[in-house]
């Protein structure tokens, strides 16, 4: 396990990328931050830049333009950086996929590391893929 890996498994800063998203998966990605679930007790901070993040995360239907936009800030990031699908829109495109402006999944575009599936996913379920993650990171 490199230095790296070390660090990201005591603090995980995320950046927040909606590609499109009807702003639900986002409420209960805010959820996490409150209190009653503070998920900040893993270690996961949100922060305001993709130059400081180490994990991604992505809500939506990727369409064309924020597909740009997507692989531009991916590409920005510092590596290793971690991917991770939140609800059935970025996992599968959802009720867009027969739309012409959403052409192409998520992890078609990017590496994807975790997915956590619902509409929107719960609080809880976005706590446990976390912790899924960081169980992927140490290697178990």
């Amino acid at each position: 396990m490199g230095i790296t890996t070390k660090a990201l498994l005591k603090s995980l800063w995320v950046f927040h990328l909606s590609t499109g998203s009807c702003n639900n998966c986002d409420i209960e990605v805010l959820d996490c931050l409150t209190p009653r679930f503070d998920i900040e007790r893993f270690g996961m901070k949100l922060v305001g830049s993709i130059r400081h993040a180490d994990v991604l995360l992505v809500t939506g239907s990727c369409n064309r333009k924020s597909a740009e936009r997507l692989i531009s800030l991916y590409k920005e990031a510092p590596q290793p950086c971690l991917v991770v699908a939140i609800g059935e829109c970025s996992m599968s495109r959802g009720i867009f996929m027969p739309s012409y402006n959403c052409p192409r999944p998520l992890d078609s575009l990017v590496p994807v590391s975790a997915y956590i599936p619902g509409c929107p996913p719960k609080p809880e379920a976005i706590i446990s893929g976390v912790v899924k993650l960081i169980q992927k990171v140490k290697g178990k």
